[in-house]
């Protein structure tokens, strides 16, 4: 029964392309925008979490501010953090390293080009360089990091050797950071964040000169022992900056965070911007049932002697019922495959120019959520069919034949 179901639909569905095309247009178009969010998002989250997991879960992450913006977000508070805060956490029990950093957006020319980007000032004592060497943003391609003894060098985020410039930047070329001469050591590898590729990293002394700023510092990375509590030394860092910088709890003008703490909030904010947009894509799903309602009414209006036949040859109401909420669901059904490839399609494109800019971003999509996306364009499309079903459920075999 369920196979004479499909057929008489695709019989009918090939009478009707056109009309059949346009109606199932409403349905792919939201099926397509919601497959290539999820996937694209899905593919951020996975690029944070794997880059995060690189740094190890022994790290904490000190940054001015109520609340934690990230390296180039520390620029956007009045709050400052200092040296007096790294003697701080470095007396605090578990604490193994702490490593501060300045970053500035800086005016940076090189081959009579003028670009604005990010600095870094990094300490380039040797135990600070094995903690920020041993982070995967910032590992060496070719040459070397800046270190101890240097004062004017400086090593590039990967952007800087793939197009920041007309002409490439190279290890023993001369540029200008803020009308001061620098040579170039060492070429970082590509990080894929972006954000890390667009840094260039100097030592902390030089980066205070050239900036003015003799002791502000904008993140402190801090390194906790192998077997100790992180969450733990967070909330020990926490309670002697308050002390030190006399703030109350509540009143924080520092965040301190692990890296699963940045690794969840990060999560978090890219889930509720997927579900806002998948919800603003959905309203077109709406649209498009609407259009498949409008379609089975026309489609029970031109195949009324049809349906009288139909009973009057022995078919029951709830027959004709399900053939036309099984041809509404099938429009749905076909409508979501298109958009599924399509999304899928959409979303490499978004790879090819993540990838473009420097981001690595690998957009995918579970089977269960295909399958989930399958089941609710045909939900849509079946429960959009309902009313005209019962419809032509209610006909009279008689009077549909005469009517026609």
């Amino acid at each position: 029964m369920i196979k004479d179901y499909f057929s008489l639909v695709l019989k009918n569905f090939e009478r009707r392309k056109l009309r059949g095309m346009l109606t199932v247009l409403g349905i792919f178009i939201g099926i397509m925008a919601i497959v290539a969010l999820i996937s694209l998002t899905q593919g951020m989250q996975d690029a944070i979490t794997s880059q995060f997991q690189k740094l190890g879960t022994n790290r904490i992450t000190v940054s001015a501010g109520g609340v934690s913006l990230g390296p180039v977000g520390s620029e956007l508070t009045t709050a400052k953090l200092t040296d007096r805060d790294i003697k701080v956490i470095s007396e605090v029990p578990g604490v193994e390293n702490v490593v501060g950093i300045l970053l500035q957006t800086a005016r940076i020319d090189f081959n009579k080009q003028v670009i604005y980007g990010s600095v870094g000032g990094v300490p380039t004592d040797s135990e600070s360089q094995k903690v920020i060497d041993g982070m995967s943003f910032f590992e060496i391609d070719v040459g070397r990091s800046v270190r101890d003894g240097d004062r004017y060098k400086a090593d590039l985020g990967f952007n800087f050797v793939d197009g920041a410039f007309d002409k490439d930047m190279k290890i023993g070329d001369t540029f200008q950071i803020e009308k001061t001469d620098f040579s170039v050591v060492g070429i970082r590898k590509k990080a894929g964040t972006g954000m890390h590729d667009g840094i260039i990293k100097i030592p902390l002394e030089t980066a205070r000169i050239i900036f003015n700023e003799p002791e502000k510092l904008s993140m402190i990375f801090v390194v906790t022992s192998k077997n100790a509590n992180t969450g733990d030394i967070a909330e020990h860092i926490k309670k002697d900056l308050r002390k030190s910088r006399n703030v109350k709890e509540g009143e924080e003008d520092f965040t301190v965070m692990t890296s699963e703490q940045t690794i969840g909030m990060l999560n978090q904010i890219l889930s509720v911007i997927q579900i806002i947009l998948v919800g603003i894509s959905a309203i077109s799903l709406i649209v498009g049932g609407i259009g498949i309602m409008n379609t089975m009414y026309t489609s029970v209006m031109e195949r009324t002697r049809e349906i009288g036949i139909m009973k009057a040859l022995g078919a029951r109401g709830d027959q004709i019922r399900n053939l036309f909420l099984i041809e509404s669901g099938t429009i749905g059904l076909i409508g979501g495959t298109i958009g599924i490839i399509l999304g899928m399609l959409i979303a490499k494109i978004g790879q090819l120019i993540a990838d473009s800019y420097g981001v690595t971003l690998v957009p995918h999509i579970s089977i269960i959520t295909l399958f989930g996306v399958l089941g609710f364009s045909f939900a849509i499309g079946s429960v959009s069919g309902v009313l005209p079903a019962i419809q032509a459920s209610k006909l009279k075999p008689i009077e549909a034949i005469r009517k026609y």
